[in-house]
């Protein structure tokens, strides 16, 4: 009778042992899942920040794949299509991680910029008329003001560009989108005023700098704003505002300040070069 039960005992004991044994394997496994995952997150902010663009959509595209309802890696793949300058691309898998059941209001503003990066104005308003207008965010006012600006409704443009300034703590690029819309509408005198703001919170910025110059320069006025600029950029600025004044048959102005863009220039600047030889000839 004894030997049954010790029997018994002894599978009772194995499976109880054999039970024990497994379960460290199996934390094991649900560590390593966890590691894995924290470490393709990593993975993940690195291939959207400093990564080579196009390795990281490599990156993306191959992991969505494996991972088809993985909403991260859609953003992922979309996201790091628009840093390649891949935009007909981005706006297909932006439509794909919109129509996941996982998707936010944020991903239509992501995709509503994708659109206007090729050129479609019109899809990009019907993504943004389907966001609720609680969603205040500094993107989505900016892209506002862009769609606004292409049907020139000026009055609702100068709102949203006023708002989506007020929303971000670096609104140098908003604001030189806001004077460049003024500039275009034949507002010199307010586009002016809104480069030299942009270049209080960036002063490095080239592209606001020579709008600056091309506002002064439809005032007629031909002296180099006070802004911080090297030889080089010195050099480009007078030959900008030469060519502003050519335009308004300031004639003598314009080869004036083009002698000044070529002895100005640290090297051969032909483009000057090349406009003085044909005013003068």
């Amino acid at each position: 009778m004894r030997r049954p039960i010790l029997v018994a005992l002894c599978l009772s004991g194995a499976v109880a042992l054999s039970a024990c044994q497994k379960s460290p394997d199996a934390e094991v496994q649900r560590a390593l899942k966890d590691v894995n995952v924290i470490d393709e997150s990593n993975l993940s902010d690195i291939m959207l920040t400093v990564g080579d663009p196009n390795e990281a959509v490599a990156y993306f595209a191959r992991t969505a794949e494996q991972n088809p309802d993985r909403i991260d890696l859609k953003r992922g793949l979309a996201s790091s299509l628009i840093r390649a300058g891949r935009a007909p691309e981005a706006v297909v898998a932006w439509r794909q991680t919109v129509a996941h059941p996982q998707s936010n209001d944020e991903d239509r503003v992501a995709l509503a910029d994708a659109l206007i990066r090729t050129n479609d104005w019109k899809a990009a308003e019907v993504e943004l008329n389907q966001i609720p207008p609680t969603v205040e965010t500094f993107e989505r006012y900016r892209l506002e003001a862009m769609v606004a600006d292409s049907n020139k409704q000026w009055k609702k443009a100068d709102s949203f560009y006023e708002i989506a300034a007020g929303l971000t703590s670096k609104p140098a690029g908003v604001l030189n989108n806001w004077g460049f819309s003024k500039l275009t509408r034949g507002d010199a005198a307010g586009a002016e005023k809104l480069f030299t703001q942009a270049l209080t919170y960036d002063p490095s910025r080239f592209t606001t700098k020579n709008n600056l110059v091309l506002a002064r320069g439809a005032q007629r006025k031909y002296d180099l704003p006070v802004v911080k600029m090297s030889q080089a950029e010195k050099a480009e600025l007078l030959y900008t505002l030469a060519l502003a004044a050519i335009k308004q048959n300031d004639v003598s102005v314009g080869k004036q300040l083009l002698r000044e863009a070529i002895e100005t220039h640290p090297q051969h600047f032909e483009a000057a070069a090349r406009s003085l030889a044909a005013l003068e000839a």
